[in-house]
């Protein structure tokens, strides 16, 4: 195999895997439709409801640009079950469950919700630098404005954390 074909097969390789890829994050992100209204419906501070409301708007967002980045590249955007996503979620619920009488229930909402975004924040991360090296700059720019949204989705949740769910799971000990 000359250099030629070995750097075309490595890129259709890659291809495969930002599709790949693409198509499972398509699936985590429906799946997170469903589950941020439960989130929200759980939490009892209202800055933590808004946050989780927040980010369901721009949730959608996100799976419109996943599908515009599909358009982009000339596919359709079949979703590929996401395990990781799964686990997330199963945690998400058992937390919920678990500390639904708790004054620490806030506290466990956003442990469980950070989780998600830093899965998000890695993936997007991931998929950007393929969308780099394949050259696919609509998808850059598209992953770039996700993975902002989801960097300060995180934050907010931090400061929600710090600034009194952690306190006032501490407080009613």
């Amino acid at each position: 195999m000359n250099k030629t074909t070995s750097t075309a097969v490595a890129e259709s390789a890659l291809s495969d895997l930002f599709t790949d890829e693409l198509r499972d994050i398509l699936w985590a992100e429906k799946q997170l439709l469903k589950a941020l209204p439960k989130m929200a419906g759980s939490a009892r501070m209202p800055k933590l409801q808004q946050a989780f409301k927040k980010h369901l708007g721009e949730t959608e967002k996100q799976v419109t640009r996943l599908n515009d980045i599909f358009a982009s590249l000339g596919l359709a955007p079949r979703a590929k079950k996401c395990e990781a996503m799964v686990g997330l979620l199963k945690e998400a619920d058992e937390l919920g469950e678990e500390y639904a009488d708790s004054p620490a229930l806030d506290a466990a909402l956003i442990s469980a919700a950070q989780k998600v975004e830093h899965y998000e924040i890695a993936t997007y991360g991931t998929l950007r630098a393929f969308a780099r090296r394949l050259g696919h700059t609509q998808a850059v720019d598209l992953l770039t404005q996700t993975i902002d949204e989801e960097s300060n989705a995180d934050e907010t949740l931090t400061q929600i954390a710090e600034s009194s769910a952690n306190e006032t799971a501490v407080q009613a000990e």
